[in-house]
């Protein structure tokens, strides 16, 4: 039996990643980052913030302030912005600093990680409003067939 170290062991994991395996880790990944407001987190730190009409990825990535980000993110509470934050630090996504300030000022901001994957979500984002009354169309015509 061929002993492989554990740099070995790794890639040959690494290389045997099947996401559509329950198993996978990168099953329960997409999971993770398929979710609503992770997309829009992620954009959102991906932006400068400006939010013009129609074009809601604007401008370059910057740190922002946890009450910028639930400003900009209308509809999310403040438990869910908080937990996705914590899951996004903890998947190496983004970054949270504190500065010792009264009161301490925390700011969040992409990683390279999560700004490659930004990038890939920035599609997404930008694919849904173009598309909008496509999907809400079909909709309909699927709701109105006859049974």
């Amino acid at each position: 039996m061929e002993t492989k170290t554990a740099a070995a062991q790794k890639a040959q994991a690494k290389a045997e990643y099947d996401a559509f395996l329950a198993a996978c880790p990168s099953h329960k990944l997409l999971g993770r980052i398929s979710d609503k407001w992770v997309t829009l987190i992620l954009a959102t730190l991906g932006s400068d913030g400006s939010h013009r009409l129609g074009d809601h990825c604007a401008g370059e990535p910057r740190p922002m302030r946890y009450s910028e980000l639930s400003r900009l993110l209308a509809g999310v509470s403040h438990k869910m912005l908080t937990q996705t934050l914590r899951s996004l630090e903890r998947d190496g996504l983004i970054t949270r600093t504190a500065t010792p300030t009264v009161p301490v000022t925390v700011s969040y901001e992409l990683t390279d990680l999560g700004l490659s994957l930004h990038q890939t979500l920035r599609g997404l984002k930008t694919w849904a409003p173009v598309h909008m009354d496509d999907v809400l169309a079909n909709r309909a015509a699927y709701d109105n067939r006859a049974p």
